[in-house]
This record gives structure tokens, C-alpha cells and sequence, in this order.
């Protein structure tokens, strides 16, 4: 038996952001240094005229935390400043000067490190002293405040991070220059029941500096629990408090000791792990405070790690005969100028520890008391929609009896005067639950080889019900939806391969189209080199040569992918072709068994992934508006294509008749390919399911970058090689092209982790490690990053966080039955003689943190689940037991004219609906006695420790 939980998130909108940008007009003329608008944690400022001696820069050290200075700035203009910036500045200096390149000649700017210290609020009045100084046109941004002269775009670029317990697992597209962004992204999150929160951060994407943090939404796991078909509403943002801002969980053992009349509180301080990074180096310089009836002792500071190792005992008098309820254990970052950073505490109640007398384990960190909120709601909304869902799936033999009897319904079709199970499925499903049970069905009978069959069964179950060949799997039925997903599950590689060439094509070429004469902008058609502006006419001329170019590819690619297709997509779409034609073979309506084939393909497959490629994992960013108006108008080619419409008279759009023999062209097209794409027969079917199965399944591929552990020196980021891998259901190999002959590398079997690195270890934070045992059977680590070359810092950033966490899960869903799996592993590198993570000398010593292999993000692609599929299916048909016993009785009475039968009348012979009834009685029987000693193997297994925390 294990648990399992399950986060749906929907990421729908943002609404009453605030603006975040520094308009460009804020740049003073060239020569001179501008201010600009600054995280409210971070200081800018602009000193005139110092000396160039280095004592100066020194001494200016403290009153420059974390930044950079520019040393010497030497141009026409001016030949003595000085400026403090952000390091990623530096790069863009031109820009922000607004300087020509030439005019900084080489060697002329000189970088001096500063290192890090936090500001008191001494020297924050001190520098603002110092700025206020300065004269307007040198305008700054000062520890958040607007100072001289900055002023706003109006907007930001808002992005949304997402954190399970503090673990940065999805990041979002950026919405540009928008205080209103939709994302509407769905992600779904396998994590263990024992999480806490999830946290959602909207950010403000800048090219020039670090991002902006806007607010963040925190819902914890009671919460969700609260709501059992999930939370949907608008949240309102809140700023980031730095007391509340803690994660990680401190080792304890408090007990009670001494004589009666000598009792005392001894509390030992084992270590701690993944505890906030407040320092700018990625760690802390962590201490305990523990405090108890007025006296207060501290452990030893441990320098640059979130996973300390103390072993230090402290003990306070037990005064009777009423002692002090409470003792606090609180852990800090110490800072050596400014104050100190809280990291959380653990409060415990000491009355009721003297009826354990001793207790020890880990214990999460709790954040200080909340502070009263001033700008609650002035941060703008988040609408979520985020929905947990926690299953307890049994051992496979349990679920035997419910999925033998649904494949036998599959294998044996409709017969006639029978109540089917799965009519009365699809009888009793909602819209509301509709999908879900749709993916869940798909994949059952995917796992039995039975797909087809049950497809089949839903296509019979359709035609019965349709008279108007027109509407034939244009409502969301089950049939539609369980269709719609089995072409997702079973042909996502295919659809990649498909689109991915021209949606790739029009995402770099960027190109103005619009067809829509009402929507042509003369702002957009500038021809600089013929310095004239386009008419209409030669705007809406050049889109339909472009968007038939695009369309012209796409089709061509359609055409040419009957190979490509997977059998059981082809075997599939054969039985709906020859059910369509049995059901309408009037010679009126032979265009409907086409059109059945491409409402799914074109309309339901195509289509969306076209509009939306981002959700289909063809792209990592949403497209700009100029290329989503280019999708859009491609895609509606495509459904016209997909409805076989004969002329312009059906179709809406007026203004698509320039693309109408392109897409009649398509039209013939499409036929053709459907009849060679159906021309199957079952040998060959079954042929080429045989060779798929005995091919090596690619479960994800893409470049990474190899840590080279030969390399001499520092572990830098600059000793990483690039090449490609391959990740497949049996090794992680790799080549140095994609084309290239590709080595083994690790087999699965020998894995034993795989999790991320901390970002001090490397000097970035796209950097994961895979734990394995080689050949001789030593535990070896390799570590991989994630990195765009050649391309914008912030796009690398956000194609990373997600590339990586999608590597993780990958790579953690095919090892799930790995046995030898570790439990605990070194966020750090074993770096001279000791690890960075925790400064333990001993390269075997056991890990200083949890391995998080139950943490995956659901994909399309994963592998098929028998177990959790099975016990989603009985989860849900639970529920509408009820219901179908209604619905069966109706059906019952319609179907026989004896009504004195009832479902009961033939004990020895029940029927499938019968059998599912007591089938699910069992179940549900087996599953609370599971649960009951599950239940209580825990409550015997759980640290009462955590029960006497305040």
C-alpha cells in the first residue's frame, strides 16, 4: 500500500499588478549616469567626483552591499565619476548610458568586487543622506523609495514561480508589459502527503537586474484539505515578509532529566537541513538560540551552509512546582554588521513533555508571528484554481476483480438487451468530472492492450445517439473527451514531430500576417527599404503568401507522417472510419467518415497544439502577440481544412478566401492521407506493435551540460561540456550531436537519486545530480546542468527552472521501482575534504538531506501507472454508485418487458452491472481495513514530539 497525493494547479490570471518598469525617458543624455528603480533590497546610488584611491573604495565597502563599483569611467565627456551597480549592469552599460559602444574603449572600466553586507538602518540613512546630495538629473532608486527623477512604464512583465515548500518546481511564461496577465498554464504535481504549502510568487522580469519579487499566495496543505474539489477564486497578493520567509527542519532531542527535586530541561541540538539562504553567497552562517523560563544559551556559529551539524547540549532548571510552560528553540543567520536573519523556531509546551519524558526527531521550522498588513490588496490578485488529491493505492491483486471485469466488457462489445458498464459510465459521468475520468479510462485500457476496443465501444455508443451527422463528436461527451485524450497519451512524440518544424519556423521568422482588413495596422507594415508604407491590399497580399507557405509545410508534413503514426492511433481511427460510414452510408454523407477523423486529428489534436504550443511542450515561452495572431490564423486553416468545407459560402471569415485554394488544395490532401493512414489490417497491426514494444521508449532527450570531474581547479561552471542526451526506459545516454552514435552512460537500474545542487556549489542554480553505482558497484555522482547557449540571461533563466525539474521527474518516474533508492543525499559537492553542503569530512557519510523522489510534474508521456489508474477509476465510480444503480434500474425496465425481473432475479448468474456493484462493495471494504491499520501502524510510529509544539 502506498499514499499518494496529487496538485492540480491552474495558473488562470493576474489582475492590478503594480508597475514595476522604469521608462527609458528616465535615462539622462549621454555621459551621464541615471538611476533606476531598485528591489526595496537592494541599494543604487550615484557619488560624484571621488578619488580614485583604493583606501576610498574600500571604506565605501559598507555602504555597498552586494554590488559592484565601476572604478573608471574615462570618455569625451567625463573622465572622473563614479557608480555603484548591479553586476548584470555591466554588460549593458552602453545602453544604459546611452553611449555609442566606441566610446568605451577597451580596458577603460575597471570591476572591483565589493563583498557582501547587509545595510543597517545607520548606514540607510547615511547613504540617503549622501544621495539627497546629489544633484536631480542624477536621479536613484534607493532601498525601495522613489528618489529624484524615475518614472514608471505603467507596467510590468509578470512571471509566476511556484514552490512546494519552498522547492521552486514550475515557472511560468512572461506576460510582457501587462499589469492584467493571463497565463492560463495547468500543471499537475505528484508530491508526498506530508507536504505543507504551496506557495505561488508573481515576479517582475528584468533584462537589466535582478527580478523583481511582486507579492506571493501561500495556501497550505489544511486548507486544500479543506476543500476536497478544490479551491478556485482570486487571492490577493502580499508582500514578502523575511520573518515568514523560512523553510528547513532542525533535529532536536528534549527531555527531562535529574532527581525529583532537581529536575532539568536538557534540549540537544543535533543539525539542521535545507534552511533559508539569506546571505548572497547561496547559504546562511546559521545559530540556535534556544530560550527557556527567562535564560537564553546559543549554539556556535557554523560559517556559509543551510545544513549544520551543532551536537551541542544545553540544559535549564525545572523550577517546581509550576515550571515555565514553554521553551523555544529558534534558529538565525548571524550577520556580522547588520542585525541578524530569523530562519524559524519550534516552540514546545514543557508540562506536557513530562509525560514522555524524552523525545527526539526533526521538526519543521515555524515563522514568527505575522505582522499586521498595510498594503494587504494593494499588490494586486492572483486567480488560482489548485485542487489536491490524495489516493491510497493498494497492491495490484486487489484491483484484479474491477479491472478484469471492464476488460471483459471491452473485449466483449455491445450486445443487444444488455445494460453495458460502459453506457452506464457514460450515462452518469458530469462535465465537471468528465476529462479526468476520460484520462484515467484511456490509460487503463491502454495498459491492457484494449484501448481500440474500448474507443470502439464509445463510437458505438455515439452513433446510436446521433441523428445529425453535422454534430457527430462536436459535444463533450465521454466518447469526445476519452478520444481526445487517448491521441495526447498515445501520440504527443508524433504531434512534436509533426508541428515542431513550422511551428518552430514561425516562431523565428516573426513575420507581420493579418488577413483581417479591419485588423491591418499601418504601424506594422513599414518597408524600410523601399521607404514607403504598404497599402492594405499589399499587406493582406503578402500574409496569404506566407501563411499558404506555413500551411503548404504543415500539410506536406501531415501527409508524409502515415508511418509515423502509432498503430494503435491508426487501428483506432480505423474503426471509427468504418462505424461512421456504417452508420450514415448514404452517398450524401460520405464526407462525414472523413470529417469524424479530422474533428479529432484536425479540430481536437492539431488545432489547439498550433494556438497554444507552450501547453503542448513544443515551445517554452508563449508566443508574442504579432506570432500568436500568425498561429491563430494557421490554426483556422486547419480546422477549415479539418470541416472539408467545399467553398467560401460555409465559412464565416470572409476574409480567409485568399487561403481557399490552399486549403481545397489541403482538403484533397487529407483525404488522401487519411485512406493510406486507416489502411491497416490487424496482422500488420499487431506487427508493428511488437516492434514498438521491443524499441527502446525515449522518455526525454535534449542538450545538458556534463560536469568534466577530471578538470583541475575550482568547481566552476566553466568546467561543463555540452552534449546530448537521451533518457530511455532502459539508460541515460549520450552523443555528442543528436545524430551522433550514443554511449551508454548510466542504466537505470543502477541509479540510486536524482536531485538538484545547490546554486553556491557550481555558481548557478540549473544544476542537478544523478547518484549511481558503477560498474564495480561504488557510488559514483554525475552532475548535469541545464543551459541555453547564446541567448538572453532572462530567457535562460526560465527555460532552465523548467527543463530541469522536467529532467528530475523524468528521470524520478522511471527509476519508481528502483529498490535500492537513497533517502537521504549531499545537496553539495565534495569539494578539497570536505562536503560544501554540511563540511563533513567523509566523502561516504550518509546525506544531509531528504531525497525528494515522490516529486514529479505529470506529463503526457508518462509511463502507464496500472495500480493508480485502477484506483482512480474505483474512486470515481464509487462515488457514482448511486447513481448508476438508478440509471441501471431505468435502463432495466426499458429494455425488458417482464418488469417483475430485477437485477437480483438470476443470483446465479448476475449480470456486469451486478458484479460491478459487489465488485466495488469489496473494494471499498478491503480499502478501510487497509486504512485502519495503516492508520494505526502511524499513530504508533509518530513522534508525539510534534504534538506538544505551540
Amino acid at each position: 500500500m502506498a499514499k499518494r497525493s496529487s496538485l492540480f494547479i491552474r495558473i488562470v490570471e493576474g489582475k492590478n499588478l503594480p508597475a514595476k518598469d522604469i521608462s527609458h525617458n528616465s535615462l539622462v543624455e549621454p555621459g551621464r549616469l541615471a538611476g533606476l528603480w531598485w528591489p526595496s533590497w537592494a541599494t543604487a546610488c550615484y557619488i560624484e567626483d571621488m578619488t580614485a584611491e583604493k583606501s576610498d573604495m574600500e571604506s565605501f565597502e559598507d555602504y555597498a552591499p552586494a554590488w559592484v563599483a565601476v572604478d573608471e569611467i574615462r570618455d569625451s565627456q567625463r573622465e572622473d565619476s563614479k557608480a555603484v551597480l548591479p553586476p548584470p549592469m555591466y554588460k549593458h552599460l552602453s545602453l544604459l548610458f546611452g553611449l555609442q559602444a566606441s566610446l568605451w574603449p577597451e580596458g577603460s572600466i575597471k570591476i572591483i568586487p565589493l563583498k557582501h553586507m547587509a545595510c543597517s538602518e545607520h548606514t540607510m540613512d547615511m547613504l540617503e543622506t549622501m544621495v539627497n546630495g546629489a544633484s536631480p538629473e542624477r536621479a536613484v532608486g534607493f532601498g525601495g523609495r522613489i528618489l529624484g527623477k524615475m518614472r514608471s512604464t505603467g507596467s510590468s512583465d509578470p512571471y509566476c514561480i511556484v514552490k512546494v515548500d519552498n522547492e521552486a518546481i514550475i515557472r511560468t511564461a512572461t506576460v510582457w508589459r501587462t499589469l492584467f496577465p493571463f497565463w492560463g498554464e495547468e500543471y499537475e504535481v505528484y508530491l508526498p502527503p506530508t507536504f505543507h504549502c504551496v506557495s505561488f510568487y508573481v515576479m517582475d522580469e528584468d533584462a537589466l537586474s535582478r527580478d523583481d519579487v511582486i507579492g506571493k499566495v501561500c495556501i497550505t496543505h489544511d486548507l486544500l484539505a479543506e476543500h476536497p474539489k478544490g479551491y478556485n477564486g482570486w487571492l490577493n497578493l502580499t508582500e514578502i515578509d523575511p520573518d515568514k520567509e523560512v523553510q528547513g527542519e532542525i533535529h532536536l532531542q528534549i527531555e527531562i532529566v535529574g532527581s525529583e527535586m532537581a529536575k532539568k530541561l536538557r534540549c540537544r541540538v543535533f543539525d539542521a537541513r535545507d534552511l533559508a539562504r539569506k546571505d548572497r553567497n547561496g547559504a546562511s552562517d546559521p545559530f540556535v538560540r534556544v530560550r527557556y523560563n527567562g535564560k537564553t544559551q546559543e549554539t556556535s556559529v557554523i560559517k556559509k551552509s543551510c545544513y549544520p551539524r551543532w551536537n551541542e547540549t544545553f540544559e535549564f532548571d525545572l523550577e517546581a512546582p509550576s515550571p515555565e510552560k514553554l521553551c523555544t528553540v529558534e534558529v538565525w543567520d548571524w550577520d556580522l554588521v547588520s542585525r541578524n536573519d530569523f530562519l524559524g523556531k519550534v516552540v514546545f509546551n514543557v508540562q506536557e513533555l513530562q509525560n514522555v519524558q524524552q523525545e527526539e526527531g526533526w521538526f519543521l521550522l515555524r515563522p514568527d508571528k505575522s505582522k499586521p498588513r498595510q498594503d494587504e490588496g494593494n499588490l494586486g490578485s492572483l486567480h488560482l484554481q489548485v485542487r489536491l488529491q490524495d489516493e491510497t493505492v493498494l497492491p495490484s491483486s486487489y484491483y484484479q476483480p474491477l479491472v478484469q471485469l471492464l476488460c471483459q466488457e471491452a473485449k466483449a462489445g455491445m450486445q443487444d438487451r444488455e445494460v453495458h458498464l460502459i453506457t452506464l459510465i457514460d450515462e452518469t459521468t458530469t462535465a465537471e468530472c468528465r476529462q479526468e475520468v476520460a484520462v484515467n479510462l484511456v490509460k487503463l485500457f491502454l495498459g491492457q492492450g484494449l484501448a481500440k476496443e474500448f474507443l470502439d465501444l464509445l463510437f458505438k455508443l455515439e452513433l446510436d445517439k446521433t441523428d445529425e451527422p453535422n454534430t457527430l463528436f462536436r459535444s463533450n461527451s465521454l466518447a469526445s473527451k476519452s478520444m481526445e485524450s487517448f491521441l495526447k497519451v498515445a501520440g504527443m512524440q508524433y504531434l512534436h514531430s509533426v508541428l515542431g518544424p513550422t511551428i518552430n519556423r514561425v516562431f523565428e521568422e516573426k513575420r507581420y500576417i493579418e488577413l483581417d482588413p479591419s485588423k491591418v495596422e499601418s504601424k506594422e507594415v513599414g518597408c524600410s527599404s523601399l521607404h514607403r508604407i504598404q497599402s492594405e491590399s499589399d499587406v493582406i497580399q503578402q500574409s496569404a503568401h506566407l501563411l499558404k507557405s506555413y500551411l503548404t509545410d504543415l500539410l506536406a508534413a501531415i501527409t508524409k507522417s502515415v508511418k509515423a503514426c502509432p498503430a494503435v492511433i491508426r487501428a483506432t481511427l480505423r474503426q471509427l472510419f468504418k462505424r461512421v460510414g456504417e452508420r450514415f452510408p448514404e452517398d450524401k454523407d460520405q464526407n462525414v467518415k472523413f470529417i469524424a477523423i479530422t474533428s479529432f486529428l484536425c479540430l481536437r489534436f492539431f488545432s489547439p497544439a498550433i494556438m497554444s504550443p507552450k501547453l503542448f511542450h513544443l515551445r517554452d515561452k508563449h508566443a508574442d502577440a504579432r506570432t500568436s495572431r500568425t498561429l491563430l490564423l494557421l490554426a483556422k486553416a486547419i480546422q477549415n481544412v479539418g470541416n472539408m468545407e467545399t467553398g467560401l459560402s460555409r465559412t464565416k471569415e470572409a476574409w480567409m478566401a485568399p487561403l481557399q485554394p490552399a486549403i481545397q488544395q489541403g482538403i484533397a490532401q487529407m483525404k488522401e492521407f487519411i485512406l493510406r493512414l486507416i489502411d491497416i489490417e490487424e496482422k500488420e497491426e499487431l506487427a508493428l506493435q511488437r516492434a514498438l514494444a521491443l524499441q527502446t521508449q525515449v522518455v526525454k532527450e535534449g542538450p545538458l551540460f556534463i560536469h568534466k570531474s577530471k578538470s583541475k581547479g575550482p568547481l566552476l561552471s566553466s568546467s561543463f561540456k555540452k552534449l546530448y542526451f537521451s533518457l530511455t526506459s532502459e539508460a541515460l545516454t549520450y552523443a555528442k550531436t543528436p545524430n551522433s552514435k550514443k554511449s551508454s552512460f548510466i542504466t537505470l537500474a543502477s541509479i540510486r537519486a536524482a536531485e538538484k545542487v545547490e546554486e553556491k556549489s557550481f555558481g548557478n542554480s540549473h544544476v542537478m545530480q544523478i547518484v549511481y553505482a558503477d560498474e564495480a558497484g561504488q557510488v559514483d555522482t554525475a552532475y548535469l546542468q541545464c543551459k541555453v547557449e547564446a541567448v538572453e540571461e532572462s530567457w535562460q533563466t526560465s527555460w532552465c527552472v523548467n527543463e530541469l525539474n522536467q529532467w528530475l521527474s523524468a528521470l524520478r518516474k522511471v527509476c519508481v521501482n528502483n529498490t535500492a533508492m537513497l533517502g537521504s543525499y549531499h545537496p553539495g559537492v565534495f569539494r578539497g575534504d570536505k562536503w560544501s553542503c554540511c563540511h563533513q569530512k567523509d566523502k561516504t557519510d550518509l546525506g544531509c538531506d531528504k531525497t525528494q523522489h515522490g516529486v514529479t510534474l505529470r506529463d503526457w508521456n508518462d509511463p502507464l501507472d496500472p495500480d493508480l489508474e485502477a484506483q482512480l477509476i474505483f474512486r470515481h465510480l464509487l462515488g457514482v454508485q448511486e447513481r448508476m444503480k438508478v440509471k441501471y434500474l431505468e435502463l432495466l425496465k426499458g429494455d425488458r418487458e417482464d418488469l417483475r425481473l430485477s437485477p437480483s432475479a438470476d443470483p446465479e448468474n448476475p449480470d456486469s452491472p451486478s458484479k460491478l456493484f459487489q465488485v466495488l462493495h469489496d473494494l471499498d471494504e478491503i480499502h478501510h481495513k487497509e486504512l485502519s491499520r495503516l492508520n494505526d501502524v502511524t499513530n504508533q510510529d509518530r513522534n508525539r514530539l510534534v504534538e506538544l509544539q505551540t
